[in-house]
């Protein structure tokens, strides 16, 4: 369920109370994790961190580059760790399992109705785990 809001702000103010909660909790880790040099803002329809086109604009889809995105569905709350996609899954996967926390993934979309369901400090130690230089790198590395 993509949102037309435009900015972060309007985006939580649309989303019901109960929501609402939960988004800004998860927010608030990835905000307290995320290292200098990304950005906030809403691409794709929901909340996303990125590495802006002026810093790296050799992405294969002429898109920012992608870091982390925070999504309201229809019937779930998303948190996209493209930090973990790929070669980092599995471990990360592994590291889950160790909370105690039932991990509902795709491949690399975490997938929650409360932020309780979620092991946020294994969240926040991945989001805080590449500066944009490196996940560039990784990206590049990936793509090659």
């Amino acid at each position: 369920m993509q949102s037309t809001a435009k900015t972060v702000d309007e985006y939580l103010a649309a989303l019901p109370e109960d929501r609402k909660e939960h988004m800004c909790r998860v927010r608030d880790v990835i905000l307290k994790h995320i290292p200098e040099g990304y950005e906030e803002g809403m691409l794709w329809g929901g909340i996303t961190y990125y590495i802006p086109l002026e810093t790296f604009p050799e992405t294969y889809n002429k898109q920012p580059l992608a870091y982390v995105s925070l999504v309201s569905q229809k019937n779930y709350m998303s948190v996209y760790l493209l930090c973990v996609y790929g070669d980092e899954e599995e471990s990360f996967r592994q590291a889950y399992a160790t909370t105690g926390k039932k991990l509902d993934m795709g491949k690399s979309c975490i997938r929650f109705k409360s932020a309780n369901d979620l092991a946020l400090d294994l969240i926040g130690e991945r989001i805080a785990q590449y500066t944009p230089e490196q996940y560039i790198e990784r990206y590049k590395r990936l793509r090659s």
